[in-house]
């Protein structure tokens, strides 16, 4: 089985414009990310997918391959899809690594790669126990629901489930909590599949484009990992990071 690994990296962000550049302890994120990438030894080939000549330029100088993207992508997803179509025939699975993960580790790839070793996943992603209140009640932070055996049923920026007659205090102490790590592994037919599907109800009404998946009926596999993550999504995160 052979592993493609794409970085999704748009130039614009709503939070934090030319957040992939972002320089962190001297070097562009998307440098990081690429590197720890390339360090896991988890992927046969790398590519940086991205909309903009400067990310293109940055990937260059420091030995990336990178491809240049659509500007209409509406999701790393689609920007991945595209480059899956032109580049993936030899490989039977994509990664879809976050471009602002400039902390990801080795195990967070091979726990998401492991679970294509069952012929049943389609499409595979992380989650991670939530340890704190401020946590579970953040809605930036996307909780997500599993069955006993792995599958998401559902992902929500709001606290699922409610622990009705439990102070919220104690909710922790009552049920595992779960957020999500929006890392994603997809078959690589099931990925151009996915890229097509229409927005749907609830993906508009938690603005969060696996649920559209969800309510197409494709099942999303989940690997628990108890590394945590800094995702760069704010100037804050950033000084967090340069900390």
């Amino acid at each position: 089985m052979k592993f493609l690994g794409i970085i999704p990296a748009r130039y614009a962000s709503t939070r934090l414009p030319g957040k992939p550049l972002a320089l962190i302890q001297g070097k562009p994120m998307i440098q990081h990310v690429y590197e720890r990438v390339k360090k896991s030894n988890t992927v046969d080939r790398i590519f940086i997918a991205t909309d903009d000549e400067r990310i293109m330029n940055v990937a260059a100088s420091f030995g990336a391959e990178a491809i240049l993207t659509s500007p209409l992508h509406n999701s790393g997803t689609e920007r991945c899809a595209e480059v899956a179509s032109v580049i993936g025939n030899e490989f039977d699975v994509i990664i879809n690594i976050q471009g602002d993960e400039p902390f990801i580790e080795a195990e967070h790839l091979t726990a998401l790669r492991d679970l294509f070793l069952n012929d049943e996943v389609q499409i595979g992603s992380l989650i991670k126990r939530i340890s704190s209140l401020d946590e579970l009640k953040n809605p930036n932070v996307v909780k997500a629901i599993k069955t006993p055996e792995g599958k998401a049923l559902y992902f929500s920026r709001a606290v699922v489930p409610y622990l009705r007659n439990i102070e919220e205090q104690d909710w922790l102490h009552h049920h595992p909590f779960f957020k999500h790590i929006g890392m994603y592994g997809y078959r690589k037919e099931t990925l151009l599949k996915i890229a097509q599907l229409s927005p749907t109800a609830l993906e508009q009404a938690e603005s969060l484009e696996q649920l559209r998946w969800l309510e197409n009926n494709f099942a999303i596999h989940l690997a628990e990992t108890f590394i945590e993550t800094l995702s760069i999504d704010t100037i804050e995160d950033l000084l967090k990071a340069n900390s």
